[in-house]
């Protein structure tokens, strides 16, 4: 397939883009450059700067003719979302509207959508499936369950197929070492892990370790890069041969304390990471996790990387560059 990759230069996109070379697949990546790394680009695939909230840009782009694209451009910092919801409202749905009204004018009808576990909120059962009720807590979460619901439309009046993917945790680096650009301005845990490790900061906060927990740290589901960037793959070959929407949650279904990450890092790392405690922060819920069954009955997808020492080592060998 003809594939557009927006937002195909940074960290997920970059991986998206490998294993869809990898398939062969004919790749064009979109992107402002504004988090995504010039490095990360590979010779095999063309490359448009430009801007999604600058519409004539993002057509210019899809008259270029495409069976398909795939959306990463959104911002996504949970935090910052609660200040600046403004910035959220902007980038994330007008740029996904501008991106979707270009590609129904050119008549590009399939498209891979980047959601997030965010659109649920705290959880109400574990593991979370994809009918859980969705209860967005931060400005973020809300912008891509609007997103969704609009994809809903336009596969309704405009006949656009979609596959919307709700990611947990992306961890993570190529495991074959090609893309190591490193994600910029990350709030995640496993790349602050890093950054102490290389020493580029002295430590850092484990927030709230009396929660009901094996360990007493928060629970998270962290799911490797290159397993997300698969599911893309095959949530395109889903859309080319059903011609059917699909919303799928891609989890491990296994989760890993904040604790059990952090002693991970200093075994492979063989660095002492310094971590202080400190207290919870509001709104962090004890354990999020989700069962990706869905995903497996529809799209065939396994992960294969996303075991704790993997995600450590992975990211651990592209830090350490």
């Amino acid at each position: 397939m003809k594939v557009l990759v927006i937002g195909g230069a940074g960290y997920i996109g970059s991986h998206v883009v490998k294993e869809l070379l990898k398939n062969n697949h004919k790749v064009t990546v979109f992107d402002n450059l504004s988090t995504g790394l010039r490095m990360n680009l590979f010779p095999q695939n063309d490359f448009i700067h430009g801007d999604i909230l600058i519409p004539s840009e993002i057509e210019a782009a899809f008259s270029r003719g495409f069976d398909a694209f795939i959306h990463l451009a959104a911002f996504k910092a949970a935090g910052e979302s609660m200040i600046k919801p403004e910035k959220y409202s902007v980038n994330n749905i007008t740029g996904t509207l501008n991106i979707m009204n270009a590609a129904v004018k050119f008549n590009c009808l399939k498209m891979v959508f980047s959601s997030s576990a965010a659109v649920f909120g705290s959880p109400q059962y574990l593991p979370m499936d994809e009918n859980h009720p969705k209860n967005p807590e931060n400005y973020y979460g809300f912008t891509k369950l609007e997103i969704e619901r609009f994809m809903a439309w336009y596969d309704q009046l405009k006949g656009m197929k979609f596959a919307v993917l709700r990611y947990f945790n992306a961890a993570g680096y190529d495991p074959e070492g090609i893309v190591h650009g490193l994600e910029q301005n990350t709030e995640n845990l496993l790349p602050r892990v890093m950054e102490v490790a290389i020493g580029r900061k002295s430590g850092l906060k484990i927030f709230g370790t009396d929660y009901d927990t094996r360990d007493g740290t928060c629970i998270r589901d962290y799911v490797h890069v290159t397993d997300l960037a698969s599911a893309h793959v095959l949530a395109l070959k889903y859309l080319e041969e059903n011609n059917k929407s699909l919303t799928v949650n891609l989890g491990t279904e296994n989760g890993t304390t904040v604790s059990e990450l952090i002693e991970a890092a200093r075994r492979i790392t063989g660095k002492e990471i310094k971590a202080d405690n400190d207290e919870r922060r509001p709104g962090d819920p004890a354990c999020l996790y989700a069962t990706s069954k869905y995903a497996k009955e529809l799209l065939g997808w396994e992960p294969k990387y996303s075991d704790i020492d993997t995600l450590v080592k992975t990211t651990w060998d592209a830090y350490n560059r």
